[in-house]
């Protein structure tokens, strides 16, 4: 992993209200403990949430496929979240991914809006928030 891209909060997704206020959504780990933030709320996401969120709507990571990394962020000494991004042979506009890396176990891939919005999600479940508010 290159220092550059090493970051403290990782982005998944942004998108723009019809105002054009920016609702961005990313990840942090705070004392340990990874934080959604979205828009100006922050979230503890629960245990096990993002591998059981990798498992469900991720695939195994193909580490000869051509990507970009735009950031990684560490989840402890030997964990990671990679923010990557495939422009794929025929695609003019390039997908977000989120490859999670851990020790013992093949990295998974899934596409980063939906890892943002199951997070998000799940953790406004268990913080007992309401959902969020529209975008829109």
């Amino acid at each position: 992993m290159r220092e550059r891209l090493a970051v403290t909060a990782l982005t998944l997704h942004e998108s723009a209200s019809p105002s054009g206020e920016l609702y961005k959504v990313s990840l942090d780990v705070r004392e340990g403990t990874l934080i959604i933030v979205c828009g100006a709320e922050a979230f503890a996401v629960p245990d096990g949430a993002l591998a059981a969120t990798m498992a469900r709507y991720g695939g195994p990571f193909d580490p000869t496929e051509r990507v970009a990394d735009a950031g990684v962020l560490a989840l402890g000494a030997t964990e990671r979240l990679r923010h990557v991004r495939h422009l794929a042979r025929f695609d003019v506009v390039a997908r977000d991914f989120v490859v999670h890396e851990s020790p013992n176990q093949e990295a998974l891939c899934a596409l980063a809006t939906t890892v943002a919005g199951a997070l998000e999600f799940v953790a406004r479940a268990s913080a007992g928030a309401r959902s969020a508010p529209p975008r829109g």
